[in-house]
């Protein structure tokens, strides 16, 4: 059974920085195009940045590009979304994702496997 578990989130400060964690179990890591979205309340699920199956591609949403920074580590089946420079308009609920397919997708409907979603606050 895949199971994906964030860590991290918490209450922040404009301009602060936090760094999520997602452990990845039950299937081997490299099984895994893994992506990180995002659920402010009111609103829908977003997108926020992937990774391809080869890590060697990345693609970040425009509203984040330049201050969020995904990373991985194979030995530990993690992936890791660094952010910084946050706003107030960051704040949400932040999800790990994994698509075992490899659609590259940016759509949470390709993504079959979500962690339970960790939240991110930060303040004005």
């Amino acid at each position: 059974q895949v199971q994906l578990v964030e860590s991290g989130g918490g209450l922040v400060q404009a301009g602060g920085s936090l760094r999520l964690s997602c452990a990845v179990s039950g299937r081997a890591f490299s099984s895994f195009a893994m992506g990180w979205f995002r659920q402010a309340p009111g609103k829908s699920r977003e997108f926020v940045v992937r990774f391809s199956r080869s890590a060697v591609y990345t693609d970040y949403a425009e509203s984040v590009k330049g201050r969020f920074t995904i990373s991985r580590d194979n030995v530990k089946n993690m992936v890791f979304l660094q952010m910084n420079s946050l706003k107030p308009e960051d704040t949400a609920v932040y999800y790990c994702a994994a698509d075992s397919t490899f659609r590259n997708s940016r759509l949470a409907d390709d993504y079959e496997y979500w962690g339970q979603g960790i939240q991110v606050t930060v303040s004005s």
